[in-house]
C-alpha cells in the first residue's frame, strides 16, 4: 500500500462521522432513483408479461347485438390477428351480510371452443360447466373482500330475474387489473366484482343465443390500430356499436398506465435534489480538509509527488465516500423498490410479480452518485493542483475583522459578545454560510414537497363529495328508460330528492385532437350533482351548447365560445358542431355536460334517462336498499358515502407510506448538512472555544456559540425551503397530472410548520452530537500553536 493510500485510510477513519453523513445523503439520492426506476420497471415488466400470457386484447368494442357468424367478417379486417366475441352485462348482487346492494360485470366464457383472448388466470377451482346456469367463476379481489370460497353462493339480479349462483372457481384477469364499478371513483372490491358464466347460460338469460354484445381484437405486429378501429366501427354501426377503442381508453389499462407515468415522473424529480446536496457537502468538507492539510500538501509536492498524484488522492477520498453512499443507496433502494412493487402488485392484483434486479439501473445510480461527488470536489481539487509547494507550507493568512457600522449597531442594541462572534463568523464566509442555508432549505423543501398532498387531497374530497356530487346514491338503469322511470325511483322507500341524467357516449373533436367521453345530460337546476366553475360556484347549464371539464378543454385547446365536433356513438352516429358554453372544474376524468333537453334533441329522441341521482332518508336506508336489490330496471348502484370512505382509505394508506419515506429522507439531508457545517465550524473555532473555556466560560456557554450559529442558519433556511418546496410541489403536480385525474396544488400553513419542526428536530440532534465533542475538547492540545 502506498503512502498516499495509508493517508487516505487515516483521513477516512479520522473523519468517518462526516464521511458517513455525506454517504447517507448520497445513499438517499441513489435509493430514490432506484426506488422510482426499479418500481416503474418492475410494474411495467409485470404488466407486459401478464398481458402476453393472458393474450390481452388490443381493441375493444361494445354493441347491442350481433350474430356470432359476424365474427368471421370482423376477422377479415386487415391487421386483425384474433377475434374474441362474448357477452358482458352489468347485474345487481345481493351478498350475504351486506345491507348495501353490490354489482358485478358478468362476462361469458365459451363452452365449445377455446378462449382466444383475455385468458383467465385460475387461482383455484375450475371454469363453469358448459350450459350450467348456477356455476360461476369470480374475481379473486371480490372473493377475498367478501370471504368467498369455492362453494359459496350469492344472489344476482340478471336481466330482471333473481338467480342464486355458486362459486366453482376464483380467477384473475388482465382485463380487470383495476376493477372499478360504474359511478365509483376507486375500486371497491367488496361491492364490485367480475363474474364469469357459461356463454350458453348467460346468452339464454339475456336472449342473446347465437349472438354477442362485446368483441375484442388482437392486432398483428405492424397493423394500424386507427385503421382497424375505423373499419370495425363501420361494420358494427348496424348492430348498435358504441365505438371501438384501443388499450389507451380501456379503463383498467388506463389507470395502470397513469400510475406508471407518475412513478416515472417522481423518479426524475427527487434524486437530483439529494445529489445536489451531496455535491455541496463534498465541496464544503473537502475544502475544509484541504485548508487543514495545506502544510502536508506542500510537503508532498516538495518530496516529489506530482500535482496530479496529490489531486488524485483527494478525488479518491471523495470516490470512496461516493461508493459507500452508492452501495448503501443500491441496497436500500432495491429493498424499498421490492416493497413498493409488492404493494402495487397487491393493489392491482397481479398474479405474479416480476422484480428484476437490473444491473443497468444500479450502474446508473452509482454513476450519477460518483458524478455528483466528483463534481462537488472539482473546485477544491483544482485549488490543490494549482497550489505551489512554497505557498502551501505557509499557514493561511489570519482572518481580518474590523469595527464598522455593524459593530456600533451591536453596541446600541446591547448584543452579547458571544452573539457578535456568531454573527461575524457567519458573515466572514458568506458563500459557505449561504451554501449551508441552501442545503437545509433543500431538506425543508423535500418535506414541503411531500406533505402538501394532504391539503390537496382534502380539497379534492371537499369539491368532489361535498360541493359537486352531493347525492347519497346513483341508480343506473340496465338500459335507457323513459321519463316515467323518474317517478318510479321517487316512489322507492326513503327517497327524498331525485335528479335524472342521460349518458351519451361520444367522440369530441377539435382540430386534430379527439377524445372518447360520455356526455352527461342533466337538468339545468340540479342541486345534488352540481357543476362548479373555477371558483367552485355552481354553474347553471345553458339551454344550448356543451360544458367541458377544464382538463378536457385543455387537451382540446378550446375556450368558451369555441366550437367542437361531437360524434355520436349511438343511434345514427351523426356528427354535430356544438358551441362550448362553460368550462367546469373537475379533478377526476374528462367530462362533458349538456342540458337534459338539449341532450335529447342531440339524440333526436324523447326524454330518455340512463339513471337517477337520489338523496334518501338515512333512517330508511336498509328498506331502500332491500327494495333496490329486487328492482329489475336497476343495473348498478353507486353509493357516495361508501365511495368517500374507500377513497380515504386508499389515499391514507398510500400517502402514509410515501410521506414517511420522504420525511426520513428530508431528515437525512438536514442532519448531513447541519452536522458537517457544525464539525467544520468546530475545527475552525477550536482554538477560540478552548481559549474561552480557559478564560472562564462554561461548557454550556461555549457550546451555545456553535449551537446559536446552527440555529441562525436553520432559521434563515426556512423561508427559502418553503419557496423551494412550492417549486417541488408544482413539479410533482405536473408529473401527477393525467387524463384520468389531476391533483390541485394546495399548500396549507401547517405544512410549513410541520416541515420546519422536523428539520429543527433533526438540526438539534446533529448539534447535540457535535456538542459532545466540544465538551470533550482537550484544552492543552487545542491551544498548542502550530509553527
Amino acid at each position: 500500500m502506498s503512502a498516499l493510500h495509508r493517508k487516505l485510510l487515516r483521513d477516512l477513519m479520522r473523519l468517518w462521522p462526516q464521511a458517513l453523513a455525506i454517504a447517507l445523503v448520497m445513499a438517499a439520492g441513489a435509493a430514490t432513483l432506484i426506488l422510482g426506476v426499479g418500481t416503474h420497471g418492475s410494474l411495467a415488466e409485470t404488466r407486459a408479461a401478464y398481458y402476453e400470457r393472458s393474450r390481452f386484447a388490443d381493441v375493444f368494442a361494445d354493441l347491442t347485438r350481433a350474430p356470432e357468424v359476424f365474427a368471421d367478417e370482423i376477422a377479415r379486417i386487415p391487421g386483425v390477428g384474433a377475434v374474441e366475441t362474448r357477452i358482458s352485462k352489468l347485474a345487481l348482487l345481493d351478498l350475504p351480510d351486506m345491507v348495501e346492494p353490490a354489482s358485478a360485470m358478468i362476462v361469458s366464457l365459451p363452452d365449445v371452443r377455446e378462449q382466444r383472448l383475455d385468458l383467465l388466470h385460475m387461482v383455484r377451482g375450475r371454469p363453469p360447466a358448459a350450459g350450467a346456469e348456477r356455476e360461476v367463476v369470480v374475481s379473486r379481489p371480490f372473493a377475498d373482500a367478501n370471504r368467498f370460497d369455492l362453494g359459496s353462493t350469492f344472489t344476482a339480479l340478471i336481466n330482471g330475474r333473481e338467480r342464486t349462483l355458486e362459486i366453482v372457481g376464483i380467477a384473475l384477469s388482465a382485463e380487470f387489473i383495476y376493477a372499478m364499478g360504474p359511478g365509483d371513483l376507486m375500486p371497491d372490491d367488496r361491492r364490485f366484482g367480475v363474474v364469469w358464466m357459461s356463454e350458453r347460460a348467460l346468452a339464454a338469460a339475456w336472449d342473446l343465443t347465437g349472438a354477442f354484445s362485446t368483441v375484442h381484437l388482437a392486432l398483428m405486429r405492424d397493423a394500424s390500430e386507427a385503421a382497424v378501429i375505423e373499419r370495425l366501427d363501420d361494420l358494427l354501426t348496424r348492430y348498435g356499436g358504441l365505438g371501438a377503442h384501443g388499450r389507451k381508453d380501456q379503463t383498467s389499462h388506463a389507470f395502470l398506465d397513469a400510475e406508471l407515468k407518475q412513478l416515472e415522473a417522481m423518479s426524475k424529480i427527487l434524486p437530483p435534489i439529494f445529489l445536489v446536496v451531496a455535491a455541496f457537502l463534498v465541496n464544503m468538507t473537502l475544502t475544509r480538509l484541504i485548508a487543514l492539510e495545506r502544510e502536508q500538501i506542500g510537503l508532498l509536492k516538495a518530496l516529489g509527488y506530482s500535482d496530479l498524484a496529490v489531486g488524485r488522492h483527494y478525488l479518491e477520498f471523495v470516490a470512496v465516500i461516493a461508493v459507500v453512499g452508492a452501495a448503501l443507496g443500491v441496497g436500500a433502494g432495491t429493498w424499498l423498490g421490492m416493497g413498493m412493487a409488492g404493494i402495487y402488485s397487491d393493489f392491482f392484483h397481479f398474479p405474479f410479480l416480476v422484480f428484476r434486479l437490473d444491473p443497468s439501473v444500479w450502474a446508473v445510480a452509482v454513476g450519477v452518485t460518483l458524478a455528483a461527488a466528483l463534481g462537488g470536489a472539482a473546485a477544491a481539487v483544482a485549488g490543490v493542483v494549482r497550489l505551489p509547494p512554497a505557498v502551501a507550507m505557509q499557514p493561511p493568512a489570519p482572518a481580518r475583522y474590523r469595527h464598522g457600522v455593524a459593530h456600533r449597531f451591536y453596541r446600541a442594541l446591547a448584543v452579547r459578545q458571544t452573539m457578535v462572534m456568531v454573527i461575524r463568523h457567519i458573515g466572514h464566509r458568506p458563500l459557505r454560510s449561504l451554501g449551508s442555508v441552501l442545503g437545509i432549505a433543500l431538506a425543508v423543501s423535500v418535506l414541503v414537497g411531500s406533505l402538501w398532498v394532504y391539503g390537496s387531497t382534502e380539497l379534492m374530497i371537499d369539491v368532489t363529495f361535498h360541493r359537486s356530487d352531493r347525492q347519497h346514491a346513483t341508480i343506473g338503469f340496465a338500459r335507457s328508460r323513459g321519463a316515467s322511470a323518474l317517478a318510479d325511483v321517487a316512489a322507492l322507500p326513503g327517497v327524498m330528492v331525485t335528479e335524472p341524467f342521460r349518458t351519451i357516449p361520444v367522440k369530441i373533436r377539435h382540430g386534430a385532437v379527439v377524445r372518447r367521453v360520455a356526455i352527461s345530460g342533466r337538468a339545468r337546476d340540479t342541486d345534488l350533482s352540481r357543476l362548479l366553475d373555477a371558483d367552485f360556484r355552481p354553474v347553471v347549464l345553458p339551454e344550448t351548447g356543451i360544458a367541458l371539464s377544464d382538463m378536457l378543454a385543455k387537451i382540446l385547446d378550446v375556450r368558451v365560445g369555441d366550437t367542437v365536433e361531437v360524434e355520436l356513438l349511438e343511434r345514427d352516429r351523426r356528427r354535430v358542431d356544438v358551441v362550448v358554453t362553460a368550462i367546469i372544474t373537475a379533478y377526476l376524468g374528462l367530462g362533458a355536460h349538456m342540458d337534459l333537453a338539449a341532450a335529447s334533441r342531440l339524440m333526436r329522441e324523447g326524454e330518455e334517462l340512463s339513471g337517477v341521482h337520489i338523496a334518501y332518508d338515512p333512517a330508511r336506508r336498509d328498506e331502500l336498499f332491500a327494495r333496490i336489490k329486487r328492482t329489475p330496471v336497476a343495473g348498478f348502484v353507486a353509493l357516495q358515502p361508501v365511495a368517500l370512505q374507500k377513497y380515504r382509505e386508499t389515499l391514507e394508506q398510500n400517502l402514509h407510506i410515501m410521506v414517511s419515506i420522504y420525511a426520513m429522507l428530508g431528515m437525512i439531508i438536514a442532519f448531513g448538512v447541519v452536522y458537517n457545517f457544525a464539525r467544520i465550524s468546530l475545527s475552525e473555532q477550536g482554538r477560540e472555544m478552548a481559549s474561552l473555556r480557559v478564560l472562564g466560560l462554561s461548557r454550556g456557554e461555549v457550546s451555545g456559540i456553535l449551537l446559536s450559529e446552527l440555529a441562525i442558519l436553520t432559521l434563515a433556511a426556512q423561508p427559502l425551503g418553503w419557496l423551494l418546496g412550492h417549486v417541488i410541489a408544482g413539479a410533482m403536480v405536473r408529473g401527477l397530472e393525467n387524463e384520468l385525474y389531476r391533483v390541485p396544488l394546495v399548500i396549507l400553513p401547517e405544512v410549513h410548520a410541520w416541515a420546519s419542526l422536523v428539520i429543527a428536530v433533526s438540526a438539534l440532534a446533529s448539534g447535540l452530537v457535535v456538542r459532545r465533542r466540544i465538551d470533550r475538547l482537550d484544552l492543552i492540545e487545542v491551544l498548542k500553536t502550530r509553527e
